[in-house]
């Protein structure tokens, strides 16, 4: 799906002296690619002219007398490449774009198809092409010239400087840890509990919780401040039935101002965007349009099952949550908090349950929906012993977001019910969780997530990378947060192509310069999460793996257009699947709104 935040319409509908501008700097930069072009008489003999470029560029890095730094090198063979990719008639076909027309034609005058996102980003490629610096690489000591412990103290003092640029970024992301952050979130509790005119015993049940979910703009406007965008998107979810809740606690962590500089990323979860809402109600009124983005329908082989691969099937017999994600991937299947008709039907469970008996190639069930955690105890602990009491079931996840919305829920019951089918080496339960952001990170949660642990449960995380967690190293102090109360990092998604989410998606190359860049630089138990692209009705694919992706073009708009190559490589022929991503110029924008210096991300152009 395209993207249609603001910034990335303004770079595509620019102004002519805009894109003069940028095919000034364009030539500017590659005057020889504007040699090659300018002769050209049509496009045949236009991309045999700038193979023909590349081929000498690529050989001068081969050569004997290269002496370019080998971290510029390994760029600049990258981004040939991707310029061979970006030319290859073959990925032309595959993508439906052909970045060597939209060349041609501004080397012929022509400025109309192309957007200063595509600009800025063929700008930046084709710099990366002649091998002139383009990382801005730090220097560091030769400690190899240093002798014995001379050169291990040398090396330490560097690492300590880098350790405190590390603490330096980090900081700017408070958690909920935090003192003061405690004692804002105990100052909600007493105006929430005051308003719904409860106790401290009510607070701590889920019960009272579930029985209080904020659901209309006026209640939650009594107790924080809404914007005027915030009002209207909750209005249209009532008006409409779109789903929509907040839980009492969950609320207790926003601040009470409508600043989101510290809660920008707990409003966002759960408070959609207006262009979310429209996109919904649209959708609702075009027969063609499906919000099923991952394509579960097709990977379904009975009610309430999903399996992607060989060893793990996906089970989900309760659909609804404690409250709805915005972005969550299933919400389109979901009619409201608690919904009455959330719990599957006896017959469809049992006849999941059987599928399962008879499948014993499956060893690992995901128990997800909606949110399992949610069933009442002894409907959780039936189903639980009932998939245990399956012989080749060797592992139980529980999939549940209660410890970051609703920690209370993880009562004495709830444990029990775990604890009666955790039975290693003959059977292990693991519960993975969704938290966004530092600051939903609580006391009540470590507290949650500390008595999961004392019954050998492991806990994990997985995160969506989003606008609201992806200013430089905001997702290390996310990872450093996690496992300071007891989590793993498991994995990192980049947010979902969906239209309606157009507002929370980031560029793929800002995940994998997040990899690179900053949680390298953390101890490796704190970076054990693994980023990855889930594909529609294929599965995840991991991001850093260069054999799963390739980018193979780049749309006027300056979105890069990647391939994804099946996870069954060599196991099994599957179809790729094309995605076209967030233009690079426009997320920087995007964040330059929010106040960040898009400097900071320069080398952001430079991962593929």
């Amino acid at each position: 799906m395209r993207n249609t935040r603001t910034p990335a319409k303004a770079s595509a509908e620019g102004g002519s002296e805009n894109k003069d501008i940028g095919q000034t700097v364009l030539w500017a930069t590659d005057p020889q690619l504007h040699d090659a072009l300018g002769p050209a008489e049509d496009l045949r003999s236009a991309r045999a002219a700038v193979f023909d470029l590349l081929r000498e560029r690529e050989s001068a890095l081969h050569s004997r007398d290269c002496r370019i730094h080998a971290l510029e090198r390994s760029n600049s063979l990258h981004c040939i490449r991707v310029m061979r990719n970006f030319l290859s008639p073959r990925n032309e076909r595959v993508s439906g774009e052909s970045v060597l027309q939209v060349l041609f034609d501004i080397s012929q005058g022509s400025l109309e198809g192309a957007s200063q996102a595509f600009v800025q980003d063929i700008i930046h490629i084709m710099r990366g092409t002649t091998g002139e610096p383009v990382l801005e690489l730090q220097e560091a000591p030769d400690f190899t010239a240093l002798g014995g412990q001379e050169g291990g103290r040398v090396r330490s003092d560097y690492l300590d400087g880098m350790a405190g640029a590390v603490a330096e970024w980090t900081v700017r992301y408070p958690s909920g840890l935090e003192p003061w952050a405690i004692q804002r979130r105990r100052e909600n509790r007493n105006r929430i509990t005051e308003y719904l005119g409860a106790d401290m015993d009510d607070w701590n049940d889920y019960v009272w919780q579930m029985r209080n979910v904020m659901l209309t703009p006026d209640v939650i406007g009594d107790l924080i401040e809404l914007t005027d965008k915030e009002r209207q998107a909750i209005t249209l979810c009532s008006e409409n039935r779109i789903p929509f809740g907040i839980t009492p606690y969950y609320l207790s962590l926003m601040d009470r101002e409508p600043s989101r500089k510290w809660d920008h990323a707990v409003r966002a979860q759960v408070i959609p965007p207006l262009s979310y809402v429209r996109a919904v109600l649209r959708s609702r009124s075009d027969p063609s349009a499906s919000l099923d983005f991952m394509m579960e329908g097709q990977t379904s082989p009975v009610d309430l099952v999903t399996r992607r691969y060989p060893m793990i099937a996906i089970f989900k017999p309760y659909n609804t949550c404690a409250q709805i994600c915005v972005y969550c991937q299933r919400n389109w299947e979901i009619e409201g908090v608690l919904s009455e008709d959330a719990m599957a039907p006896p017959e469809k469970i049992e006849a999941a349950l059987r599928w399962f008996e008879e499948h014993p190639a499956v060893s690992e069930v995901l128990i997800t929906g909606g949110d399992p955690a949610m069933l009442a105890n002894t409907q959780l602990r039936r189903l639980l012993k009932r998939l245990a009491a399956i012989p080749h079931i060797k592992r139980l996840r529980l999939g549940t977001r209660v410890p970051a919305v609703l920690p209370m829920r993880i009562d004495h019951g709830f444990l029990e019910g775990l604890a009666e089918v955790q039975d290693p080496p003959k059977r292990e339960l693991a519960l993975v969780t969704h938290f966004e952001h530092p600051y939903e990170i609580t006391p009540e949660a470590a507290a949650a997530v500390r008595d999961l642990r004392r019954l050998g449960i492991s806990v994990y995380n997985q995160q969506v990378f989003t606008m609201e967690n992806c200013r430089r190293f905001e997702t290390v102090a996310l990872r450093s947060t996690l496992k300071e109360i007891g989590i793993d990092p498991y994995y990192t998604f980049n947010a979902k192509g969906k239209e309606e989410t157009a507002e929370y998606r980031v560029p793929i190359a800002r995940l994998l310069q997040e990899r690179k860049e900053e949680a390298r630089l953390l101890p490796g138990l704190s970076r054990t999460d693994e980023p990855v692209f889930n594909i529609p009705a294929l599965g995840k694919n991991h991001l850093r793996a260069w054999q799963h992706h390739d980018l193979i073009s780049l749309t006027p708009r300056g979105e890069r257009v990647y391939e994804f190559h099946p996870w069954e490589k060599n196991i099994a022929v599957a179809p790729t699947y094309v995605h076209r991503d967030v233009p690079i110029a426009d997320f920087l924008a995007a964040l330059a709104e929010r106040g960040e210096d898009p400097e900071r991300y320069r080398s952001i152009w430079y991962y593929f």
